[in-house]
């Protein structure tokens, strides 16, 4: 059976792009612009959450019906302009959020307790010379999130055994935890500021240099969310000033993350992009992608519609 034709906007692991050369003929999007007669064949674009699709681009493939994103996020999806053209925009919700809990509190403890420093200090010898320098525990901290989404409160179930105090920010879910309402009054209430709420316009930015003030010098930020929720400027010069004191950050509001004052500073621990990336984790989520572009390219309604 002949392959369907799509647009791959994005890198997959080497072992997921076999299983989708398996299923579709993908085509990167310089393969497309050359060949006007194969962007007329393209019926569905596979990328993942952390890329853009401009408007422009559906214009080009008139025949062009679903959008499929591996990931939870589509704020890189011109949701609008897809469906005044009758494209299904499709994500992966659910599977991915035990994935981005996990690591959000890896990276809150390898913040606060400084694992990766630790490990440095291990390895040059210095143990030798010297205990290494105390670090922070969480039993007894507050921790603010925003967003009490599915990963909002899987973080939150994740962190009460710590013996920590939980309040958070965003539209009221009806749960124990106390609610502020803005993220300012959540910062000043936290020592530990955790972002999982959705990218887009409604959030860009959310955090500034005055959510950041409000955070205080004791305060560190996890952020799980999108790159776009905060001022990147801004928590650099937080960091380098000592008006917060610390970052774990795993987005980021151009990645990969190139030519930043953050790779630079001590006090943050970085990660890759890599909230859904376990192996078990990105395989369902490929497998949803595929299914969902099946679907719809044969005439049936997507499995997971945004």
């Amino acid at each position: 059976m002949e392959r369907k034709k799509v647009l791959r906007i994005g890198v997959f692991h080497d072992e997921l792009q076999r299983v989708m050369d398996d299923e579709l003929q993908c085509y990167s999007d310089e393969e497309i612009m050359e060949d006007a007669a194969l962007r007329a064949q393209i019926g569905a674009i596979i990328t993942r959450s952390n890329y853009r699709i401009s408007p422009e681009l559906l214009d080009q493939l008139p025949m062009l019906s679903i959008i499929a994103t591996a990931g939870v996020g589509y704020d890189g999806i011109p949701v609008a302009a897809a469906r005044e053209r009758g494209i299904v925009v499709t994500n992966t919700p659910g599977v991915l959020d035990s994935a981005v809990c996990e690591l959000a509190v890896g990276l809150l403890l390898a913040m606060v307790r400084k694992i990766p420093a630790m490990d440095q200090y291990v390895r040059s010898g210095a143990w030798k010379t010297a205990p290494y320098a105390l670090t922070t525990g969480l039993a007894g901290k507050r921790i603010g999130i925003v967003g009490l989404g599915r990963i909002g409160r899987g973080i939150a179930d994740r962190l009460i055994p710590f013996g920590v105090e939980i309040a958070y920010t965003g539209r009221e879910q009806g749960v124990s935890y106390g609610h502020f309402s803005d993220v300012q009054q959540l910062a000043h209430y936290a020592d530990v500021l955790i972002l999982s709420c959705p990218g887009g316009p409604a959030t860009h930015h959310l955090v500034n240099a005055e959510v950041l003030k409000c955070l205080g010098s004791e305060g560190f930020l996890v952020n799980v969310a999108r790159g776009s929720v905060v001022d990147e400027t801004a928590l650099a010069a937080a960091l380098q000033d000592g008006v917060i004191r610390g970052a774990a950050l795993d987005v980021f509001e151009s990645e990969p993350l190139i030519e930043s004052p953050l790779l630079h500073q001590a006090n943050v621990v970085l990660a890759p992009h890599a909230g859904s990336a376990t192996e078990e984790t990105r395989r369902t989520m490929l497998r949803i992608t595929l299914d969902n572009i099946h679907r719809v390219l044969d005439g049936h309604e997507a499995l997971t519609p945004v």
